[in-house]
């Protein structure tokens, strides 16, 4: 899956899913400062990227992940794998 396909896939469920305004979507855009994802929100994450993507997304992974762009990334390496 390339990565323009795996970003289109996680901004839909950003927009649809859980209700993200599209303009505050960008590569460079922070998760919870810029695009508003609290902590209740990244648990319907971690069942929709499993729904999706077919992996689970392990809390520890996850810390290094800041950005959008980090999110796509790491999203990418998984499914790779």
């Amino acid at each position: 899956m390339s990565r323009e396909e795996i970003e289109g896939k996680v901004r839909n469920f950003l927009i649809e899913d859980l209700e993200i305004e599209e303009e505050k979507i960008s590569e460079e855009a922070r998760l919870k400062e810029d695009i508003g994802i609290d902590s209740l929100d990244f648990i319907d994450i971690v069942v929709i990227v499993e729904k999706i993507f077919g992996f689970k997304i392990k809390p520890e992974e996850m810390s290094e992940v800041k950005t959008y762009s980090q999110f796509i990334d790491y999203i990418g390496k998984k499914v790779s794998k």
